[in-house]
């Protein structure tokens, strides 16, 4: 995978620019649960993804919207089907390294697309991927219900493309994740995103969860996912996450 720059998540409908597929240079050791969360998700198995296929659905008050994405990562090129800021249905390919200029506008609103929903895919990838500080907190009370979990913090600089953005992730036992608590770190909105993680599947090697459900600065939020499924490298059929 050749390496991009980081960038701020707008969470949890939009997103910005491109993202950081490589480890970051600093060859620091990674926590234990940082290395369980790659373990759990499958992390190791990644080089053996061709393609990803992916339908983001999102559900917030006045809001509902549904975006088809086929990621190959080797060449780091998307594949878009969804609607257009008017409502026209539209289908591109692109690779991301070729996103900017004046005249890529609508390009770069889908590739901002892109990010986020790819985020909330495979976010757990993230931590290792982005090279973002990461504390474990240790055991805490889940943010939403009953039950506790590890703690696991992960913050963007101050400066960046992430300032001060936070993600609080609650891992069980199993090494999942049972709940994430996003904090951006600006005034953009939303400021605080709470989401269970949940109806966890296997496409291939990875492990995803396909629901999210949970509140954006108070208002209810149903993340999830659909027609979910993975491309081996050297093989033409899909396998359906199940």
């Amino acid at each position: 995978m050749t390496s991009k720059t980081a960038c701020r998540l707008l969470l949890p409908i939009f997103g910005a620019g491109v993202i950081l597929l490589a480890a970051p240079a600093s060859a620091q050791q990674p926590l234990p649960i940082v290395e369980k969360l790659a373990k759990t998700y499958g992390l190791g198995s990644f080089g053996q993804i061709e393609a990803i296929r992916y339908t983001f659905k999102a559900q917030l008050p006045g809001i509902n919207l549904a975006r088809s994405w086929i990621w190959e990562p080797k060449s780091d090129r998307v594949t878009y089907e969804g609607k257009n800021p008017s409502g026209k249905a539209v289908k591109i390919t692109y690779r991301r390294a070729e996103v900017g200029g004046p005249s890529a506008e609508a390009q770069k609103r889908i590739d901002a697309g892109f990010v986020n929903d790819q985020y909330w895919l495979i976010l757990p990838f993230h931590v290792v991927w982005d090279g973002a500080a990461v504390e474990d907190a240790g055991m805490q009370k889940l943010p939403s219900g009953t039950g506790s979990a590890e703690k696991v913090v992960v913050k963007y600089s101050s400066s960046g493309y992430s300032p001060g953005d936070t993600w609080d992730l609650y891992v069980g036992g199993d090494g999942r994740i049972e709940q994430m608590v996003y904090h951006r770190g600006g005034a953009a909105k939303p400021s605080i995103v709470i989401a269970s993680w949940s109806d966890y599947k296997k496409a291939g090697p990875l492990l995803v969860s396909l629901d999210h459900r949970g509140t954006a600065d108070g208002k209810p939020l149903h993340v999830f996912f659909s027609n979910v499924a993975v491309k081996l490298v050297g093989s033409n059929t899909w396998m359906a996450a199940r």
